[in-house]
Formats: structure tokens, sequence, C-alpha cells
């Protein structure tokens, strides 16, 4: 077959690389010991925020390990298309969903049948032992019937739900020096975002401070920030173009009207009328965001990434100053339920990659816990390490980084952040058990190591309040809502659906972002009147009666694994 003929080659090339590092630490002069030139891979990931070469110390793992180089290719307009019609997606391929455009790859034959000339099974030992399941299920899902890749987020058990991934983080110092106000509603949250501004109207660079801070980068069908606001406020996951109560399989378009999406929006217009909203929100990377809530210059964030994760550097803490949860009385957060068989985004090889075998040796290292762990948290020895018990610890670098992903770790990898794996997708859920280690996860939150107390008073202060321990201990005595992990994978849209679908869409972000930067309500009603006649116009109800029958569809999946549970 078409692989047969590369064997030799890669091999020999993956043979190579393991004679270079093995006499790594010899001096030879003879030709046996030079080493040949990297292999450079193209991936096409439609999950990366970043386009170009990997750099850094996930670039130095890639060349040690591998002798390989990454090149990095994001999604935008028409990439995706661009690559089809050349008939070549890449080496290794990344996809957002499983929805179409995937489904459109596997009926083209542009994605490697993983099984061809026993690839996986040789190349791919650690998927094969230990993902079975997430196997199983892309097979399923494919029209051929056959495997072109695994899911993300893999579980090692299915009987748990996942860390919470919306923490609602707030400057816990500026709330103690608040009194503690009580926050059950959003009106609540907003005046005590008011009185937070008052009392610290400069960041530490004596910029003005703000409520919240926005970036466009990750809107899809809506803005992100603001669906993500009502699945963190009512526990309503996205789904397409609105919101869906998975306990009851309602669906919420995104402009029913007092709906959850428009409720945010109003919220959002709210605080930037008072002076909250960081007026930048539209126009800022994600990066230049987090480097305001490094600084300081926001209060609240409902997702730890952008919030204590970015505050909770050593300075901030040796101050008395952190982020921690504080989550609204009237608040049910979303969770998900873990699944063996991973979530829809998709690990896939290209058909016309020259390096087929390599793709999957790579794909497989980052499965096993070694790669999953390398490729969260950096470098073992130097960021991380187990002890002789098999406790997971961070080293104080690896600290240091966590925290402030500016960390430099040597003149050589670079800062953290900068060096981070930037295909932008997981293996392993990080709360799935890292085998490696003595019955922990992946994630450092919940490492022995990191239970040790208190880092600082004001982190005991908020253990004294709240009567937890850890943010996950805390959540989980508040309410919140758990999606069932099932096979749901997003349904195909005709052509013809297709554009209607992105004239929908396009309406609903630009307008979105105008009716947050309403300076009065009566602006506010005015945009949002026009944004649905406008969406209306382009084809909405086509578009929301596609995504009622999708809702449906995952609602009975849903009652299915309840129906099991429950047996």
């Amino acid at each position: 077959m078409r692989i047969k003929k590369f064997l030799k080659k890669v091999t020999a090339v993956t043979l190579s690389a393991a004679m270079v590092l093995s006499m790594s630490a010899c001096s030879k002069s003879n030709s046996a010991g030079k080493k040949q030139d990297p292999i450079t891979l193209t991936v096409f990931s439609q999950l990366a925020n970043y386009n170009g070469e990997q750099v850094g110390w996930f670039a130095k793992e890639m060349l040690d390990r591998f002798n390989v180089k990454l090149n990095i290719i994001p999604e935008s307009d028409g990439t995706f298309d661009t690559r089809m019609e050349s008939g070549n997606l890449g080496d290794i391929v990344v996809f957002g969903s499983a929805g179409k455009e995937y489904k459109a790859a596997v009926a083209a034959g542009a994605l490697l049948d993983w099984n061809e000339d026993d690839i996986l099974k040789e190349y791919g030992p650690y998927i094969t032992e230990h993902m079975q399941a997430a196997l199983e299920k892309n097979a399923a899902i494919n029209s051929d019937g056959l495997v072109h890749g695994i899911g993300h987020g893999i579980a090692s058990s299915s009987d748990d739900h996942q860390d919470f991934f919306y923490t609602w983080d707030l400057r816990w110092d500026l709330y103690k020096e608040l009194g503690y106000p009580e926050v059950k509603t959003l009106d609540d949250l907003a005046n005590m975002l008011e009185e937070m501004q008052k009392i610290c109207p400069t960041d530490d660079k004596g910029n003005k401070t703000y409520g919240v801070s926005l970036w466009p980068d990750w809107d899809g069908n809506m803005v992100m920030y603001v669906k993500a606001m009502a699945t963190a406020w009512y526990g309503y996951d996205e789904l397409h173009l609105g919101l869906y109560d998975s306990d009851t399989g309602e669906f919420h378009g995104a402009l029913e009207e007092n709906g959850p999406y428009l409720e945010m929006l109003k919220f959002f217009n709210t605080l930037y009328q008072k002076g909250l909203l960081d007026p930048d929100s539209m126009t800022q990377t994600y990066q230049e965001m987090i480097d305001k809530v490094l600084n300081g210059g926001v209060f609240f964030s409902i997702f730890n990434y952008s919030g204590s994760l970015g505050y909770n550097t050593e300075d901030h803490m040796a101050a008395n100053k952190m982020m921690l949860t504080m989550k609204p009385e009237d608040a049910s957060p979303i969770t998900y339920g873990m699944d063996t068989a991973g979530g829809n985004r998709i690990w896939a090889i290209g058909a016309k990659t020259e390096y087929p075998e390599l793709c999957m040796e790579i794909i497989n290292w980052l499965c096993t816990p070694e790669g999953r762990m390398v490729s969260e948290y950096g470098p073992e020895g130097l960021t991380w390490y187990y002890d002789e018990e098999k406790n997971t610890h961070f080293t104080e670098l690896g600290a240091s980084a966590i925290r402030d992903v500016n960390t430099v770790l040597s003149e050589e990898l670079g800062n953290f952040g900068d060096g981070r794996q930037q295909i932008n997708n997981i293996t392993w859920s990080l709360d799935a058990s890292n085998p490696d280690s003595n019955g922990e996860t992946y994630n450092w939150q919940n490492w022995k190591s990191n239970l040790t107390g208190a880092s600082c008073d004001i982190e005991q202060d908020w253990m004294d309040y709240t009567g937890a321990s850890t943010i996950q201990e805390y959540l989980n005595s508040k309410k919140y809502v758990v999606a069932p992990a099932t096979t749901y994978t997003d349904g195909e849209k005709s052509d013809e659906l297709e554009v209607t679908w992105n004239q929908v869409t396009d309406c609903i972000v630009k307008g979105s972002w105008n009716a947050i930067y309403a300076s009065t309500d009566a602006e506010f009603e005015s945009i949002v009147s026009k944004m649905i006649s406008d969406a209306y116009e382009y084809g909405y109800e086509t578009c929301l009666e596609w995504n009622e029958n999708e809702a449906a569809i995952r609602h009975q999946l849903e009652e299915e694994v309840r129906s099991k549970d429950a047996n």
C-alpha cells in the first residue's frame, strides 16, 4: 500500500534521531554521529491561535525526541477549503469539532486510515492499549467506518465529572476590604465591581482598572464571553447558535426575547455604561487582555485562565492579593461528565503526509503520561517532577511558570508562555488519572504537593470564609449543573444552510459587540432590534430550526446516559 513506500525512509529518519540522542554524550568526528536535518511537519489546527514555527521549550522537545520542527497553520477564512482543494490538509490535522468539515475530510479521503498497514498498532501502542473507547467512537462517527483519529479530553473513567471550568474568579483582597458584600444577582455583581473600582482605581502600572476585560479572538457563532457568561450563570451549554439546557432539553436561541444570551449581552453593556468593561475588549488579543490581568487591571473573570492563573503571581501573593472563587448565589455553573471516548476536537493525520509513522509516533507520545505532562507543564525535571512516592511536584521554576507565563525557563528555552504547545489541543482530560503518579490526576490544582494549606494570609482568609480548602471543594458544595458525556457530534448543514448560517452568525457577532458598546439603554435596544431584524432577514429561523433538531438529538443521547447510570 501507499504507506509501505515511505516505511524505509521514515524508519531511517526515526532511527537516525534515536542514534543522535543516544550518542549526544559522546564526541565523535565520523559521519555516523552527524545529525540529519530536521523534518518539518505541517500541523493544520483549527484550534490554534498561532501561525508559524513552534518555538521555545516545546519546539526543543520535538526536536530532541523526534528530530522534528512543527509548522503550525491556524484556521482562518477559507483555510480549510483551500487546503482541501490542494489535496493536502497537512501532516498532523486537528479539527475543532466532528462536524461538517471533519466529515467532509473523511468523505474525500483526506485523512489517513489509522489501521492501514497496522500503523496504529506499530506506532501508536499507547493509544491502542489505553484509548480503545476513543478509537471506537471515531470509527462510529465516520461514514466509512474506519478510524481516522481520536477525540480530545479523554477520561480514564466515566464515573465522575470534570473539574469546574467556570470558576468565578474575583479579587478576594478587594472583596474582603468591602466587607464581603452579598452577591446574589447580576445587579449585585455589577454593583460590587463598581465598589471595587472605587477603592482600586488603578493597576500596578497606574492604568485604569476595570471589572472585566473581554477579547474577540475566540468568537464563533456568538460572542464567546457573552454566551459563556450564560453558561456560567444558568448552566446552559453552548450549542451552535444558542444555549441548551441539559436538564430539560430546552434550546434557547441566541435571539430569544429575554433569553439568556441577550440577558448577558445587556449585562456587559451595563458594565460598559458604568465604566467597568475594558473599552479595548472588542479589538484586543487574548495576550493583550492577559497582560492587563497580570498587572492587576481586572477584578473578575468567569474563567480561571483569564483570572487567577494570570493574576496570582508570587509578587501578588506576597502582597496578599489574589483572585479566588466567589460564586454568586443565583449562579449554577455547568461542569461536564467524564467520557472515556473523549470529546469532539479530533487529532488526525493527513492522507498525503510523507511521514505517517512519524506523525503517529508524535500523537502517541502526546497520549502517554509523559507526553501529557510535558505538553501541559514543560520539561520534566526542569518545571515538574515525581518524588520517591510518585507524588507530583512543581519545581520552583515550574511553580513560577504556572502562575506567570512570562517566567523565563532559560536563555535557550525562552519564557514559558511563548514556548507552550501551540497546536492548542489535548489528549487526556486534565482530570484523568495519571498512571505514572501516586493516584493523582494531570490537574496540578489537585496534586498533594499543592494542597499544603494557604500560600498567604489572603488565601487563608478565603479558606476561613468559605470553609473550603480548594476551589473544587467549594464549587462542589454549591449549585451546579452536570452535562452528561455522550456520543453526540455536530450534524451536517447543507451548502445552502451553511451560507445562511455564516451570514446570520456574522450579523449576530458584529451586532453583539456594537450593543455592548452602546452608551445608553435606548441605543442598546435599537442596536439589538436591528441585529434581530437583520438576522431574521438573513434566515435566522432556518438556522434555528436546524439547531432545535440538534438539541433534540443531543437530549435523547443524554437521557440514554442518565437511564443507563440509573440502572
